[in-house]
């Protein structure tokens, strides 16, 4: 394995030596006409003798360098060294979960949202082997955590979902859909799972084709309904009421199994209705047992020998050199 910087995106940092190359120049251009604007140009340069137009260059090119090694350095230039047990056998989920402000119904205590994170923890340590990622969507799908082995990083992101973290509000099934289908490999056509756990309410019209898009990607998507077909008020944190329609009456939330097991039928997946969180555990790990597992490379257990403190230093090097060299000379000879 090559060399490799672990935050490649702070070397568009780099750039910014243009802009100080740039702002160097300006300074030399602005000395020349000022010096032109004071009137006797002789007279001038034997006011500001001492002042040595190399040191300063030599100053400019020294805190460049040392600002390019800071880049460098906070980028992170590493190579991989020795390893243990890096290869892992397992199949790549996405936990796709519907944080809508109608999974705050308390159909089931404490709500329909905590239900379904302690479904999304359950599963995780159920399978610690497999790879999670992460799609919370409301009226906006988005994707809170790619692909990782991190389980407890994977934990704290789930634990914290709330339907604060997307201010539109409404359920876009078919968006949450195409974004968690994103998250795969489009090379490969297995191994590849979405875990859908919603209340299935208001099914937008642009889920059937992306059903069947993603259903052709090889995506397999399993379904867990929240909620009780009767249904439940939703109460409002802000107002301290139950969530109101225009006309002022009480939302009523019910739980859409219809579209629910649409979903999971289309793609060759399975539905199961929440009643116990080990119970909808259990049914989706047979389902999942099915699904051929895939080796890969867990980079979290790779141990990499960084080089940012040489670069580090080589900075701070640099600036103390720079800090140092005067702009004036030590002594000079004025010609009469």
């Amino acid at each position: 394995m090559n060399w490799q910087f672990q935050y490649e995106e702070y070397l568009w940092l780099l750039p910014g030596l243009l802009f100080f190359i740039a702002l160097f120049i300006f300074l030399l251009l602005w000395k020349k006409r000022t010096i032109r604007r004071i009137g006797d140009e002789k007279l001038v340069r034997l006011l500001i003798v001492n002042f040595s137009s190399r040191l300063f260059l030599i100053k400019f090119i020294l805190f460049s360098l040392a600002f390019a090694l800071g880049v460098i350095a906070i980028a992170n230039l590493r190579k991989p060294g020795a390893s243990d047990n890096i290869n892992r056998k397992g199949i790549d989920v996405v936990i796709t979960l519907d944080v809508s402000k109608s999974m705050l119904a308390t159909d089931f205590p404490p709500n329909r949202l905590e239900r379904a994170k302690q479904v999304a923890l359950k599963l995780m340590e159920e399978m610690p082997d497999d790879r999670f990622a992460l799609v919370l969507f409301a009226g906006k799908a988005y994707m809170q955590m790619p692909l990782t082995t991190d389980h407890s990083a994977a934990a704290m992101f789930i634990s914290t979902a709330s339907p604060d973290a997307i201010t539109a509000q409404g359920t876009v099934f078919g968006e949450a859909l195409q974004m968690s289908a994103r998250v795969f490999n489009t090379m490969e056509r297995r191994f590849k799972t979405v875990i859908l756990i919603s209340d299935g309410e208001d099914w937008d019209e642009n889920t059937p084709k992306v059903l069947d898009d993603i259903a052709q990607q090889g995506v397999m998507v399993c379904t867990v309904g929240i909620g009780s077909p009767e249904g439940s008020q939703i109460p409002d944190p802000v107002t301290g009421d139950y969530k109101r329609d225009a006309m002022g009456n009480i939302v009523i939330s019910k739980l859409n199994e219809d579209g629910l097991k649409q979903i999971a039928e289309k793609t060759k997946g399975v539905y199961v209705n929440l009643q116990s969180t080990q119970q909808v555990v259990n049914t989706l790990l047979q389902q999942l047992s099915q699904i051929e597992k895939k080796n890969f490379t867990d980079p979290s257990f790779l141990n990499y020998k960084t080089y940012y403190m040489w670069f580090a230093g080589a900075m701070f090097i640099l600036l103390i050199i720079e800090f140092l060299v005067p702009e004036r000379r030590r002594k000079a000879t004025v010609n009469r």
